[in-house]
C-alpha cells in the first residue's frame, strides 16, 4: 500500500473494511477485529490512527515490532480456524503506520476463543446469534447447502407421482419399478428425500404438489410497471407466480413475453414479430434466479417490467470467494447444486457456468448488479424506445423544463435563451457540432437518460452511455446519485466550472 493510498483510506474514515486504531489494545478485542473482517469481505486494521477522530498518531519502532508480534500470535491462538494476515509499515506524514490487512475468510464462520461469531456492521461490530445467520456463513464457505436440507412436515405423500414419473422417464428411460429397489431408497439416492424420509428442499420445490404450502416465500413477484418507477403506484399486471421450479419457469416466461414488444426487423408482414428482447436472454436469467436463489434469505423473487427495462432480482449476491468478473467469465460456482442437478435434467440449463456468457453473447443490453450489503444479485435488461415512446419521453422533458421555468422567471427566461441558442447552433452547423457538446448544452441542468435519449434523437441508451456519457464522467459531467450509479432515478448535470 502506497502513502498516497493510505491517506485517502484514513480520509474517508472507519467503514466496513477500514478499521483505526490508536494502539494495541489486548488481544482479545483485536481477536473480535479479525474475525468479523474474516467473515465478511476482509479488511485492514490501522494501527497509529485515532480511533474517533482518524488523527494520524502514528508509532514508535518499538510500537510497532510489538503490535506486530501480538498480531501475529492473536490471530494464531485467538481466532479458529487460523487465519492468516499480512503486515506492512507505510509512512504518512513523516508518522508510521502499521497496516494490518486481514483476507477475507475461506473458512467461515471464524470464531474467537470464546467460541463467539464475528461479522462487520457498517464501521463496528456484531456478534452473530441467529441459526440462520451462522448457517449462511457456512453457506459462504462452501460447507453447507439448504437445498438438500428436509423440510419439516413433508413426507413422499407430498410429492407429485406425475411429475416424478415423468422425470425417471425423461432421464432414465423407465419407471420407478424397473430399478429393482425399494421406492424409499430410490428417493433418498436421488436426494428427493432426506434420512428421515422428509422431502429436501430441492426434492419439493422440482416434484412437490404445493411447494408453496411448504415454502411460501418460493415465488416470483411480478409487476408490469407503468413508466420507469418502481415507487409508481399504478401497474398494468401484477401476480404471484407459484408452483414448482419448471412449472414457475414456464410460467415466467408466458408472463415476460405477454408484457414485450415484438418487431418486425426486416420479416415479412406475416411473421410474428421478434421479441424486443433475445428470448434466450431471458431464458438464462429466469433459470439463473430460480436455481440461484438464497433460500436462507426470505425473500421472493423479483421480476418487474419497466417501460424502458425489465429486471430480475433473486435473493442472494455472489457467494463465496467470487466476484462478479468471474461470473461474467463464466466460472461456476452452485448456491444449490442439488437443486443445479435437477434443473439441467428437467429444463433447459447447463449448470455449466455458460448462462451468463451466453447472455451476454446475444447482444442484448444487460447490466448485472451484484449487491454485498442487500445480498441480492439484479439482472437489468434495457429495452429499445419506440418512436411514440421518444416523442412522449421528449413530452415530459418540455413539461418538466416548463414547470421549473414557471416557478423562477429568470431561469426561464435565460434556459430559453440557451435552449434557442442550442438549436440555432445544431440547424445551422449540425454536423460539425459533436453530440458531446450538445449533451453538455443540454445537461446545464440534471437529465435523465430517457430525456437525453428524447434530446439527441437517439434510441440506444446504452451506447449513449458507453460513447458519450462515461467518456465525460469526471471530466465535465457527473452523476446526481454517485454511490447508486445504476440508480432508475440517475440524472447526470455538468460539472460546475467545468466547461
Amino acid at each position: 500500500m502506497t502513502s498516497e493510498e493510505l491517506y485517502k483510506m484514513v480520509r474517508c474514515g472507519e467503514t466496513s473494511q477500514v478499521q483505526f486504531k490508536q494502539k494495541f489494545t489486548s488481544q482479545k478485542k483485536i481477536a473480535e477485529e479479525i474475525v468479523a473482517f474474516a467473515n465478511g469481505e476482509g479488511g485492514f486494521i490501522l494501527f497509529g490512527v485515532g480511533d474517533k477522530t482518524g488523527e494520524i498518531i502514528g508509532l514508535s519502532y518499538a510500537e510497532i515490532q510489538a503490535a506486530t508480534l501480538e498480531v501475529g500470535n492473536t490471530a494464531n491462538e485467538h481466532v479458529r480456524p487460523t487465519i492468516y494476515i499480512q503486515t506492512s509499515v507505510v509512512e504518512l506524514e513523516g508518522k508510521m503506520i502499521l497496516v494490518v490487512k486481514v483476507q477475507r475468510g475461506r473458512n467461515k464462520p471464524y470464531k474467537d476463543l470464546s467460541g463467539s461469531i464475528w461479522v462487520k456492521q457498517g464501521a463496528d461490530k456484531r456478534r452473530v446469534t441467529e441459526n440462520t445467520e451462522i448457517l449462511s456463513l457456512f453457506q459462504d464457505a462452501g460447507e453447507f447447502y439448504p437445498d438438500e436440507m428436509g423440510v419439516d412436515g413433508t413426507s413422499a405423500e407430498d410429492l407429485d407421482t406425475l411429475a416424478l414419473d415423468r422425470f425417471f422417464d425423461n432421464v432414465y428411460h423407465k419407471s420407478i419399478k424397473d430399478f429393482g429397489v425399494p421406492k424409499e431408497k430410490l428417493l433418498r439416492n436421488l436426494h428427493i428425500t432426506d434420512d428421515r424420509g422428509r422431502l429436501t428442499a430441492a426434492g419439493l420445490l422440482f416434484f412437490g404438489e404445493h411447494p408453496q404450502w411448504h415454502k411460501p416465500v418460493f415465488v416470483i413477484k411480478a409487476v408490469w410497471f407503468y413508466g420507469n418507477s418502481i415507487a409508481g403506484k399504478e401497474y398494468r399486471d401484477s401476480r404471484d407466480i407459484e408452483g414448482t421450479i419448471p412449472e414457475m419457469y414456464e410460467q415466467a416466461m408466458m408472463w415476460l413475453k405477454s408484457c414485450l414488444r415484438r418487431t418486425q426487423n426486416g420479416q415479412s408482414f406475416n411473421s410474428i414479430g421478434k421479441l424486443e428482447i433475445s428470448e434466450t436472454v431471458l431464458e438464462e436469467l429466469v433459470q439463473n434466479s430460480l436455481v440461484h436463489a438464497d433460500l436462507l434469505k426470505a425473500a421472493a423473487i423479483r421480476l418487474l417490467v419497466f417501460d424502458d427495462r425489465v429486471e430480475i432480482i433473486n435473493p442472494g449476491c455472489v457467494m463465496g470467494s467470487h466476484t462478479l468478473d468471474e461470473i461474467l467469465l463464466g466460472n461456476s460456482f452452485a448456491r444449490n447444486p442439488l437443486m443445479a442437478n435437477f434443473c439441467a435434467k428437467t429444463m433447459p440449463y447447463r449448470g455449466l457456468g455458460s448462462g451468463i456468457p451466453r447472455v451476454l453473447s446475444e447482444n442484448s443490453h444487460v447490466e448485472f448488479i451484484d449487491s454485498k450489503e442487500g445480498n441480492q444479485f439484479t439482472a437489468r435488461v434495457w429495452r429499445l424506445l419506440t418512436a411514440s415512446e421518444e416523442e412522449s419521453q421528449g413530452v415530459k422533458a418540455v413539461s418538466s423544463d416548463e414547470k421549473a421555468v414557471s416557478s423562477d422567471e429568470k431561469a426561464v427566461s435565460s434556459d430559453v435563451k440557451a435552449v434557442s441558442n442550442a438549436e440555432k447552433a445544431v440547424s445551422n452547423n449540425g454536423k460539425a457540432r459533436s453530440n458531446e457538446r450538445l449533451l453538455l448544452d443540454f445537461c446545464q441542468t440534471p437529465k435523465s437518460m430517457s430525456e437525453i435519449c428524447a434530446y439527441l434523437g437517439l434510441k440506444d441508451r446504452y451506447k449513449i452511455k458507453k460513447k458519450y456519457i462515461d467518456p465525460l464522467l469526471g471530466v465535465s459531467l457527473q452523476m446526481t446519485e454517485p454511490d447508486s450509479r445504476n440508480s432508475p432515478t440517475q440524472k447526470y448535470v455538468v460539472i460546475k466550472g467545468k466547461i
